[in-house]
């Protein structure tokens, strides 16, 4: 009996161990609490975005990786791609913009 216990909570530990591997965030790939945060950041964004009067009638697309968020898409002026890039910005956790808008 106590071999079987000493494998099973050796296999326990195992379990455990990989789990908090498959957990922690790589250079190229975001931990499940990073990924968790950056969707949080892109609906906030796409809700300011929606929600102002002069930019949502733009196609903008959003993305978030690690906190850096993307804008893509096109708008009608430089006035609309600063504004949104601002709005962008002003959502808590945003560590930077990367602004690819091209205006028409």
């Amino acid at each position: 009996m106590h071999k079987r216990d000493v494998f099973i909570h050796g296999l326990v530990l195992l379990a455990l161990i990989a789990i908090l591997a498959a957990c922690s965030s790589t250079r190229t790939h975001e931990s499940t609490g990073q990924y968790i945060d950056s969707s949080a950041i892109t609906t906030q964004v796409k809700a300011l975005l929606a929600a102002d009067d002069f930019l949502n009638s733009f196609a903008i697309g959003v993305e978030t990786y690690k906190n850096v968020v993307q804008l893509s898409g096109f708008v009608d002026s430089e006035k609309a791609r600063e504004k949104a890039e601002k709005l962008a910005e002003s959502v808590e956790g945003v560590k930077s913009v990367k602004n690819d808008l091209i205006v028409k």
